[in-house]
């Protein structure tokens, strides 16, 4: 997992900041009500992360399951192609999405949008026992680019 440290390595403080102009962008679609929160919650997990992932020092002692990371990268390389705005190499918000969605995911165990990621509806994403729910997992379920299907959280029950 030292590769995530080291692709990690070469985003810089001006590429942090485009991505968060490009989700500040993307918000616009965000229904108003849930705009602000929704920055609040994607900047912070999405893009802080990385100063995280540069310096966390224990990737030796991460014990990951091997096939379901390996079995990512297909998908992961669709997301990256997808995410990615033009063929310009300093284009880093693909890559910062693929590193964040590994990290969150095999290293620290955590679902991709994090516990209290509000949806429209009043729904969260919750952990319940250590198990984390996500209220929208399924409505993404045919759609074979969704970053979800990488995602440990499973669709909240009754929903």
């Amino acid at each position: 997992m030292e590769i995530l440290k080291k692709y990690a390595r070469i985003i810089s403080v001006q590429d942090l900041m485009m991505a968060t102009a490009r989700m500040r962008k993307d918000g616009e679609y965000v229904q108003k009500n849930y705009r602000e929160k929704y920055l609040k919650v994607y900047i912070k997990y999405f893009i802080m992360r990385m100063k995280e992932v540069k310096e966390f020092e224990d990737y030796d002692d991460i014990n990951i399951n091997k096939k379901s990371f390996d079995e990512s990268f297909p998908m992961l390389e669709r997301t990256f192609e997808k995410e990615r705005l033009s063929n310009a190499d300093d284009d880093k918000f693909p890559l910062i999405y693929v590193i964040t969605a590994l990290y969150t995911t095999f290293i620290l165990e955590e679902p991709i949008h994090p516990v209290g990621s509000e949806f429209p509806g009043s729904l969260f994403v919750e952990e319940k026992n250590g198990e984390f729910f996500c209220p929208v997992k399924d409505n993404q379920k045919d759609n074979v680019n969704a970053i979800c299907h990488l995602c440990l959280a499973e669709q909240t029950p009754d929903i």
